[in-house]
């Protein structure tokens, strides 16, 4: 069995980002860069299942320039069986990223593609869903537990008030939450072999397919300042203010 993993090179979680001066794009010069959280959530159960012999092959695909090729070899590092980069300007949306990997799994003749559930840049969480509509294949979304059984996938959801048990067949789509797994530590010497290792370059323009956007950025603006909390004296001063709150916004 084969699995596709889709990762998306993202500023790291842990850094503060700001917008250009134009306000027309996030500021990236000098940023620390890494593997979009979700989808490392994803590889890593991706090279669990190849772990146990449950799977062929994991390949882990990016798109992008050729700074993409850094999370590539990290994703060789924790494990990845090979690499793929998908040479493409900067800007897709998530359909044209759907059409992308729609295109890999079937050359592939994958059984799985593994993605996070959103990406925390543009935090849009469309593609995995996009993806199983063009394929005509099962998904499951933000899932939380995963095990391969009698030749499907046994999975496990948070949902509003508890959890929601699924089964689906293979091939499938199946996008990962945090609470999937802890991903693995990347070790030094597991770093530099991978560098060593080749990654398979895809000309995307190439393909023929409609990779033109739908959507515009006009503006991105930094988030407004919270405004500052308020000491109350009792309870009845602090309904006072809820009422008074709620008035004034209905």
């Amino acid at each position: 069995m084969k699995i596709i993993v889709s990762i998306k090179r993202v500023v790291d979680p842990n850094v503060q980002v700001r917008p250009h001066s134009d306000q027309s794009a996030v500021e990236l010069a000098g940023a620390r860069m890494s593997i979009n959280p979700f989808d490392e959530n994803a590889l890593e159960e991706a090279v669990r299942l190849k772990e146990q012999g449950l799977a062929s092959e994991v390949i882990a695909v990016s798109f992008g320039d050729a700074s993409v090729q850094d999370s590539l070899r990290q994703a060789l590092a924790m494990g990845a069986t090979r690499a793929i980069w998908g040479q493409t300007p900067a800007g897709l949306d998530q359909l044209a990223i759907a059409r992308l990997l729609q295109h890999l799994a079937q050359r592939e003749e994958a059984a799985l593609v593994l993605l996070g559930k959103q990406a925390i840049d543009e935090d849009a969480g469309q593609t995995a869903q996009m993806l199983a509509g063009l394929l005509d294949w099962p998904q499951a979304i933000a899932v939380s537990a995963l095990a391969l059984e009698n030749g499907g996938l046994r999975l496990r959801r948070e949902v509003d008030g508890g959890t929601e048990a699924l089964e689906v067949q293979l091939p499938a789509v199946v996008s990962a939450d945090l609470r999937l797994n802890a991903p693995r530590f990347v070790k030094l010497p597991d770093l530099m072999k991978a560098k060593r290792l080749p990654i398979e370059s895809l000309d995307c323009a190439a393909l023929g397919l409609d990779l033109a956007p739908r959507l515009r950025a006009t503006r991105i603006d930094t988030p407004a300042p919270r405004a500052a909390g308020q000491r109350v004296g009792s309870v009845a001063e602090l309904l006072e203010k809820l009422r008074h709150e709620a008035q004034v916004i209905a």
